[in-house]
């Protein structure tokens, strides 16, 4: 019976949100409407209900899983009211405090869910406060106790929860970003890394979505003051990516509204320098920074937001980068950086294909529309598109695939089809002609896939795209060749996707019918009548590659699985096409196909295994089409063969059969998978059919005869849509109807749906076939009548084909529930959906009856022939249809849905939006929502039938044969993730069966228990489930197996497979909450959602007892927490447990520790002990488990608020300043006002935290209370229990001895390095208890300081951070103490340094000052600036103590600049060291002394030193050097006897102050531009050119400067001085020097690229300064002008114009004297220079041929007989052009006269090319 579906118009007054339009299209969409009101009413009143009795766990976490997958079955199905209550619900619910993490995670997923589409609410509906989000922010990703494991996240809450802010942003009240300005601000402090933190959660927080007359409550706040920011730093710092996806964000949000012109230069500047592309010379030296780059996403955003508007300047802009970045999409060009280029390629097309959807078609909403002025015009977006083809069509080739650039083809065809269009047809045609480059065809045919709609479609711009069509089609056939796969499945690809939009239609007849027709219209008309050759030719390809991949032909016996894939794919291929081919074709010309395919197919005898399913699935195709034709052709025929074949009665019996029976039953079971209907009458002759083969006894007869009967059931039962046309109805022959999309709202769906006859003989066939056989099974079971087991595996096999069949239409097993579950006071009851199906009772309930069956049979089998393991294959196999099947599978529905999405994304339409894709893909997202129905049933209720089934499938999973097992162990997973709280059923069986007292167990039954446990279904294993009850049972059961005797047998599998368990529970746990409330905002907004009148609603006394049972269920929580922990701990207890599970009970117990809820007194002294245990493991774990102890047990000191204005009489002056300041002085470190004396250290106001004060004050400190006596010591009767235990062992000699020498032990040689762990827990110890340990520790410490083994140093430094840090609130007596003992061992330390430990003491030091206030450090500030250079003894021990003191002065940053002033003044006299290692570190110890000296934005000048004072006293020492014109290093490293003459020290404080200029690219923010070129005109005469062999040091440091100084940022104003020093330098004597400047000027140019193109003077200057070099007498530096030359006009730095063109025109026509011997030389370089010049236009366009070129290479031919070097010069050129060009010749040669190409031919082939 055939339903045509349509949408409904219904008058009621309901206005739903947003459904799924798909649902109105489904056979039974008049039922649904009742079924999602009623789930809806469901939903609110027991999500309400849940919520008011206060059940997080099941109540609310149930219902808000129906809630999503309401989502998913109706979208948002329901009233603007309820979106909002869901929405203020769950944020309640998300951010209730103390939530576990992973409920928090589930509630933010269903959370983005309800506000994914923004468009639905207005901030006027809805506004969420942004604090609590913050709060919940903070907490999960700068999380103070994670570190210490403490508590355990999910892997990806990042992730969501930066989602969930992401969908929340749009609603923060209009005052937000005050309030979020005035909270972040006081935390930018350049130098800390707080700004990263800072500035991320800017740029996820700060709201832009506003309406225009909020934007001065918004976005203007901050705008200038974060872009003045990023404009003033130089050196890609770690935020400044953040910054750009703000700034990216708000230009997106706000086009129009926001001005960006006079950042743009700068904008494209650092977008070409993010793609980090190499430039120039080859050996450039990379910047360490650069791994920083921008997100290509947001990049992409910025960009596309900037395009339109008056003179569209950035477009200007986007053409030059395209320009200068082309080469590089050239195939021949790759690497690292190629990824980047092709995602910008890839997502920019559609960025802009976006905003234009959102100018043009999108339906208007509450978000500010775009203005008029701003919007993209029909000429932008042809701009864009011209600016990004060359590159796209460069790209097509690429070795990474012809992905990204198809992709980028298709969007800009959609913008503009006439530009983008052309060349890729060129492009087509010319793969298509040649045989001999496959590649070439793959990549331009899956480039016109993508393009295939916008050439098919009828647009007024690019009409003529239509009469392609037929062409590409015909020329595309030779593509389906046996022989290359590749090839043949894009074809098939190519060939599906156009027929899918072209009817193929003979129109020949239309003109003569309508007069009115264009041109173009008649020609397509007559062209259409080679549709009927292109299907026929089409055919006689495909049976082509059927007959090479017959079975006799293929297989050899050596061949692998490899061909057996691609095969099957292009099976798939073969048979999707012919089927969309043939739906596509007018019905003429389907009879002739059809009779075509008929005649192939009943004319040969195929085998059944690779040709027999290829010819099979073929003619299934072209049966569905147009079923009762087909029919009428196919049945009759096999059925009488069939009928002839097997009339004689020895057949029966026969174990081979003839291979043309074989053929027909495939080819029959095949063609019978059409609509039933048209089958059902030849219902007859198909059933005899079945009952005779069905029972034949060869094996591959009945399997196809199986087949045969469920293919036939399933046509019969299922609803299935019957045609897919790309328009409704039939095609009409009069106009080509070309590259319609199909209408959501006529679509016009024929669906079949099972008629009462079809079922009728469904039921039938069942009774006919299916009972019988369950009868002989039964038989079989109590051996009445036994059979073989091939006869069983028969029997099996019918009733398995039978369920898979008519699956659909038994209904599921019923029965009682299993009662107490889980206790809850809400209904926990599940949903019935309808799927189109009406059970009747009445008839035989086979699902039921195959149920008992199989279950006796299992046991059966299990009892007397376990072996047979076959059978059991199939039983599972059976019984996990019966659980689950209902016509669909998971796995086939999920492929499906992947390849819809496939298919929708190359073929749709991104430009108009609105659903418009062809109706074959939107009939198929219809059926999929049917599907998707059907196979909801997770969540299912679980009744005493499955808990039967599940406990056969343990029993499965734990038997004798391992692939049994894991069969039974998969189906078990998925019966778990199915059913609702199954597993608190089946976790306690498992955990029985891995007791030491189930001995009887043999060792299969305790690994497949464990197996069990393992077995993850969606993501979560048995063994973490986060519930106190399991877990309880499993983690103590996992360790006790280890007493049990199976766990011994096999050690080494056994062991793996724990192994595997701990593992996933270390991965998967996160920590599981006890205590749960619900707060009383949550209670009113869920007795808002409540419906008033319904019975559900909690009586005032289950209200109360709901509140009783909330506390009750925490205390009880607690308490199976704490006898969670006590089990472990009494496993541990037992002498007999291996070591194996030793370590898992340790590692499990340390997963416990919480910071919500104290250890036990028990597991803290089981911790404690085990800090000395033998293993080093145990040692591992318990020293962070203490660490996590010391934690919770740390008592809390009181803070007292401070307001800054109070300190200070001095005020902040109005406006914003930073800095250096009068109003932070009081935070600076001075001698004058240390804290010597008690007095003074207990009335300062210690700040801590380096940033504060930096740059604006928050509105209140928080500081530890100063002057308030503490009690310093806890006395022991105030301890804890756990205080105590820690303290006797602590106050234990003995213990601390061996604790000690664990601790100095070495564990990896030279691996170890400062352990954060170690340094935890000694910061724990003294922080908690003070310096009582301090007397025991003691002699240790000192013992091991003198020692300098690397492990004992390493000890001493991780206590004495530990020390100095716990130390940070002791009295001032007690830290004055600790540090008259510390700095002496600080000190012997020290001198002991050795190469192993200096970087374990400059961590040491490091740690200990972070976070610290420098003036209650003052003791070691000293201490390391005494004396850093001592000047004797070794040049190692100088070098690391300036690394450790550098380690202590980074953290303090700008608090102690009278320190860096001390220690520049102690350095300066010593700047001319000996040895290098020195040298470089006080080059980095110089790069942070001026660290500070920045230029940001209203910020004071520092008060440390700067750079500038300091080059200026530099430059007065180096005055020596200024005056040669070379500099050569004549100081040797060894310890000669001083040299005291003013020239050899001079060249020793260079070497000092390049290592300096190296250290400093890139690590300061800002670089001073001046000073270094001060410093210039040195480099440029040390570097040399050639890099010579012998390695000269200061010539290595000084190009590597030049490299790193040419890639610095400029700004406008310090163009003109730097040009002004390269023209400086170009006059040098030295031509080293004017060589530099070339390499050097290339680097600055690509790097500045848009900031010199805006200042046209500039550009000027350079094209001058080039012009001069080329006329250079020395010819290296000609050659290299040259270079340069070429690379200025690729990147097209300036016009290669007429002046330019003449002028070097002029210079090569310079005449030469005739007389060989007088060869004036100013002559010959002037003509050199012109050749030169002219050769650089040749190579500046590698890959294509420009106008001018031609006429240029012909001037360059009359060279080639000029004296050297010109004849070199030109000989080069022209190889270099014949490699360039020689891929794309056919095209190029175009461009050439004929007389042009003689010449040239001559040229590239004449012997001159080889001499």
């Amino acid at each position: 019976m055939t339903v045509v579906g349509t949408l409904s118009a219904d008058p009621s007054v309901f206005v739903p949100q947003k459904e799924i339009v798909y649902n109105g299209l489904l056979p039974y969409s008049d039922r649904l409407d009742r079924e999602a009101s009623g789930l809806l009413a469901d939903i609110k009143s027991n999500l309400s209900r849940a919520v008011l009795l206060r059940e997080l766990w099941p109540g609310v976490a149930f219902w808000c899983k129906k809630l999503l997958s309401f989502l998913k079955l109706y979208g948002r199905r329901f009233s603007k009211d309820d979106h909002v209550l869901f929405i203020k619900l769950l944020y309640e619910l998300v951010t209730l405090p103390g939530l576990e993490p992973h409920t928090m995670q589930s509630y933010a997923r269903l959370l983005i869910h309800l506000l994914k589409k923004k468009e639905l609410l207005s901030r006027d509906d809805l506004q969420l406060p942004w604090r609590p989000l913050h709060q919940l922010y903070e907490k999960v990703v700068h999380s103070k106790t994670e570190h210490l494991g403490l508590v355990w996240f999910p892997n990806a809450v990042d992730h969501i929860l930066k989602a969930l802010v992401k969908s929340c942003r749009p609603y923060f009240p209009a005052s937000s970003t005050k309030e979020m300005l005035d909270e972040w601000r006081p935390l930018l402090c350049v130098f800390d890394s707080v700004m990263q933190k800072a500035i991320s959660t800017m740029e996820l927080f700060l709201p832009t979505i506003m309406p225009p007359e909020e934007h001065a409550q918004g976005f203007r706040l901050w705008f200038h003051e974060l872009m003045e920011f990023w404009l003033s730093v130089q050196n890609q710092p770690s935020w400044e990516g953040h910054l750009v996806n703000l700034f990216a964000r708000l230009a997106n949000d706000n086009i129009g509204y926001v001005d960006w012109t006079p950042y743009i230069p700068t904008i494209f500047t650092r977008i070409l320098r993010s793609l980090n592309l190499p430039v120039g010379v080859s050996h450039m030296v990379g910047l360490r920074y650069l791994t920083n780059s921008y997100d290509i996403g947001h990049l992409v955003l910025w960009i596309t937001a900037l395009l339109g508007g008056p003179g569209n300047l950035a477009q200007k802009e986007l053409s030059r980068l395209f320009n200068s970045i082309a080469s590089f999409y050239h195939p021949s060009n790759h690497g690292r950086w190629q990824c980047r280029l092709m995602r910008l390629l890839q997502r920019l097309p559609a960025s802009v294909v976006r905003r234009a959807h959102r100018e043009r078609h999108a339906a208007p909403g509450w978000i500010t529309p775009v203005p008029e002025s701003q919007r993209l015009t029909d000429e932008d977006l042809q701009e864009f598109t011209r600016s990004l083809t060359g590159a796209a069509l460069l790209a097509m080739f690429s070795k990474t695939g012809s992905t990204d650039a198809a992709f980028a083809l298709q969007n800009l065809a959609l913008l503009a089809p006439q530009l983008a269009i052309p060349p890729v047809l060129e492009k087509t045609y010319a793969a298509m002609e040649t045989l001999t480059e496959p590649h070439a065809l793959t990549a331009t045919l899956s480039c016109m896939i993508g393009m295939a709609r916008s050439l098919v479609a009828p647009s007024e711009h690019y009409p003529q795209g239509r009469a392609h069509v037929l062409p590409l089609l015909m020329g595309s056939l030779q593509g389906v060749d046996p022989n290359d796969f590749s090839k043949c499945m894009i074809t098939f690809q190519f060939i599906t996707t156009f027929t899918t939009l072209v009817p193929l239609v003979d129109c020949s007849s239309a003109p003569a019918r309508h007069g009115h027709l264009s041109e173009m219209e008649k020609d397509l008309c007559f062209a259409s009548a080679e549709f009927e050759d292109f299907v026929l030719q089409f055919l006689d390809r495909c049976f082509a590659v059927i007959d090479s991949s017959a079975l006799e032909q293929t297989r050899d016996d050596t061949e692998t699985d490899t061909r057996m894939q691609l095969e099957s794919l292009v099976e798939l291929g073969l048979s999707s096409t012919v089927s969309t081919v043939l739906t596509q074709c007018s019905t003429h010309i389907y009879m002739v196909a059809l009779q075509k395919v008929y005649n192939f197919a009943t004319s040969n005898i195929f085998e059944t295994c690779v040709s027999g399913r290829m010819v099979a699935d073929m003619c299934r195709a072209a049966a569905k089409c147009h079923p009762a034709e087909s029919l009428r052709l196919f049945v009759p025929h096999c059925c009488s063969l069939i009928f002839q074949l097997t009339e004689n009665e020895d057949l029966q019996g026969e174990e081979e059969l003839d291979k043309e029976l074989l053929w027909n039953l495939q080819l029959l079971s095949e063609v019978s998978r059409v609509d039933g209907e048209q089958l059902l009458r030849y219902g007859g002759e198909l059933e005899r059919v079945l009952s005779t083969c069905v029972r034949l006894r060869c094996k591959r007869a009945y399997a196809l005869a199986s087949v045969l009967l469920e293919h036939t059931l399933r046509s019969l039962s299922l609803i299935y849509p019957t045609e897919y046309r790309s328009t409704a109805g039939g095609f009409p022959d009069d106009l080509p109807d070309w590259g319609r999309p199909g209408d959501v709202g006529a679509l016009g769906v024929c669906w079949h749906v099972p008629s009462p006859k079809e079922e009728n003989f469904v039921f039938q066939l069942l009774s006919r076939l299916l009972k019988p056989e369950l009868e002989r099974i039964r038989g079989h079971v109590s051996g009445d009548r036994p059979m073989s087991r091939e006869e069983l595996l028969q029997s099996l096999a019918i009733v398995q084909h039978c369920l898979l069949g008519a699956g659909s239409l038994l209904p599921p097993l019923d029965g009682p529930h299993v009662a107490d579950l889980v206790p809850s006071m809400v209904n926990l009851g599940e949903f019935k959906l309808h799927i189109g199906v009406e059970y009747d009772d009445l008839r035989e309930n086979y699902r039921e009856s195959i149920c008992r069956t199989m279950r006796l049979l299992l046991h059966h089998i299990l009892e007397h022939a376990e072996d047979d393991i076959k059978s059991l294959f199939v039983i599972i196999q059976i019984i996990s249809d019966i659980l689950f099947f209902r016509g669909t599978h998971k796995k086939e529905f999920d492929s499906r849905w992947k390849s819809f999405t496939l298919v929708k994304k190359s073929m749709e339409n991104r430009l108009y939006g609105q659903k418009q894709h062809i109706r074959a893909l939107l009939i198929d997202r219809v059926l999929l929502q049917h599907e998707m129905r059907t196979l909801v049933v997770e969540g299912s209720e679980y009744r005493e039938v499955h808990q039967e089934l599940l406990c056969d499938l343990l029993l499965l999973s734990t038997s004798t044969y391992s692939q049994v097992r894991s069969r039974a162990q998969n189906v078990l997973a998925t019966a778990l993730g199915t059913y609702s709280f199954s597993y608190r059923d089946l976790i306690p069986r498992i955990v029985q069966l891995l007791s030491p007292q189930h001995a009887a167990g043999a060792q299969q039954q305790f690994k497949g228990a464990l197996y069990c446990l393992l077995v993850a279904h969606s993501g979560m294993c048995l063994a973490s489930l986060r519930d106190w009850d399991c877990v309880g049972a499993v983690w103590p059961a996992l360790v006790r197996c280890g007493l049990s005797p199976a766990a011994t047998l096999d050690e080494h599998s056994v062991g793996q497979l724990l192994d595997g368990i701990v593992d996933r529970i270390h991965r998967q746990h996160d920590t599981i909450g006890i205590f749960f409330t619900v707060s009383e905002s949550c209670v009113e907004i869920a007795k808002k959602m409540a419906p008033s009148h319904t019975l559900l609603a909690p009586s005032v006394e289950e209200l109360k007892e709901g509140l009783q049972r909330q506390r009750i269920r925490n205390v009880v929580n607690a308490r199976k927490y704490e006898k969670l922990v006590n089990d472990l701990l009494d496993c541990l207890e037992d002498r007999e447990l291996p070591w194996k599970f030793e370590h898992t009970a340790a590692d499990l117990l340390s997963l416990l520790l919480r910071d919500d809820h104290p250890l036990p007194p028990d597991a803290v002294l089981y911790f404690t002990q085990s800090l000395i245990h033998d293993s080093i493991s145990i040692r591992k774990v318990a020293i962070s488990a203490v660490a996590g102890i010391l934690k919770q047990l740390k008592r809390p000191r009181k803070k007292v608020a401070v307001k800054p204005s109070d300190i200070n009489e001095v005020g902040d002056p109005d406006g914003m300043w930073a800095g250096d300041r009068q109003a932070n002085g009081w935070l600076q470190y001075r001698t004058a006002d240390l804290p010597l004396n008690e007095k003074t250290w207990d009335s300062q106001l210690h700040v801590e935290k380096t940033h504060v004060g930096y740059y604006s004050w928050p509105r209140e400190m928080m500081i530890y209370a100063p002057s308030q006596k503490l009690k310093d010591d806890l006395p022991y009767e105030e301890m804890n229990e756990a205080e105590k235990i820690i303290f006797e062992y602590f106050s234990d000699p003995e213990f601390i001895e061996q604790l000690m020498d664990f601790l100095s032990l070495e564990e990896r040689k030279g691996k170890d390095s400062f352990n954060p762990r170690r340094f935890y827990l000694f910061k724990g110890l003294f922080r908690n208890y003070g310096d009582v340990f301090l007397p025991l520790l003691w002699p240790h410490l000192e013992q091991l300081a003198a020692d300098p083994h690397e492990s004992s140093q390493r000890c001493v430094c991780e206590i004495a951070a530990g020390l100095i840090r716990g130390s940070k609130l002791w009295s001032f007596s007690k830290v004055d103490m600790l540090w008259s003992v510390l700095c002496p061992l600080i000190k012997m330390a020290l001198t002991n340094i050795t190469v192993e430990t200096y970087t374990d003491w400059g961590t040491c030091i490091a740690t200990a000052c972070e976070g610290r206030d420098p003036r209650k450090l003052h003791w070691l500030f000293e201490l390391l600036m005494e004396t850093p250079l001592i000047g004797e003894g070794s040049s190692f021990r100088d070098a690391s103590l300036l690394y450790v003191l550098q380690g202590a002065l980074t953290q303090q940053q700008w608090r102690v600049s009278e320190l860096l002033h001390r220690l520049l003044t102690y350095l300066e006299p010593k700047l001319t060291q000996v040895y290098k290692n020195v040298r470089e570190r006080i080059g980095s110890v110089l790069t942070y002394i001026f660290m500070m000296d920045v230029a940001l934005p209203h910020t004071h000048p520092t008060t440390s030193p700067h750079v500038a004072d300091f080059v200026t006293r530099v430059l007065e020492r180096l005055k020596p050097l200024t005056s040669e014109a070379e500099i050569h290093n004549h100081v040797h490293e060894e310890n000669a006897p001083e040299t005291t003459d003013e020239r050899t020290q001079a060249v020793k404080l260079l070497k000092t102050v390049l290592k300096w200029l190296m250290a400093s690219a890139g690590r300061t923010f800002t670089t001073p531009v001046q000073q270094q070129l001060q410093l210039l005109p040195l480099l440029f005469k040390i570097a040399p050119v050639e890099i010579d062999e012998s390695y000269d040091e200061m010539k290595q440091d000084a190009r590597t400067c030049l490299s790193l100084m040419s890639q610095g940022l400029l700004y406008p104003q310090h163009i003109p001085l730097v040009l002004a020093a390269l023209e400086e330098m170009a006059g040098s004597r030295s031509w080293h020097a004017r060589y530099s400047v070339l390499t050097y000027l290339q680097i600055t140019v690509f790097s500045n690229l848009f900031t010199l193109l805006s200042v046209p003077v500039e550009v000027q200057r350079i094209r001058k300064l080039v012009m001069r070099l080329l006329l250079d007498e020395q010819l290296e530096v000609r050659d290299m002008a040259g270079t340069t030359l070429s690379g200025l006009l690729q990147c097209h730095f300036f016009p290669l114009d007429r002046s330019l063109q003449t002028q070097l025109q002029t210079l090569s026509h310079t005449r030469l004297s005739k007389a060989k011997e007088e060869l004036a030389s100013t002559d010959l370089v002037r003509r050199h220079a012109g050749v030169l010049g002219l050769s650089a236009c040749i190579l500046s366009s590698p890959y294509d041929v420009p106008k001018w070129m031609p006429q240029i290479l012909m001037d360059l031919s009359d060279h080639l007989n000029d004296p050297q070097p010109i004849e070199m010069t030109v000989k080069k050129t022209l190889s270099e052009f014949r490699r360039t060009h020689h891929d794309n010749w056919q095209e190029h040669r175009q461009r050439f006269t004929d007389d042009q190409l003689l010449v040239l031919t001559d040229l590239l082939v004449s012997p001159c090319y080889y001499a």
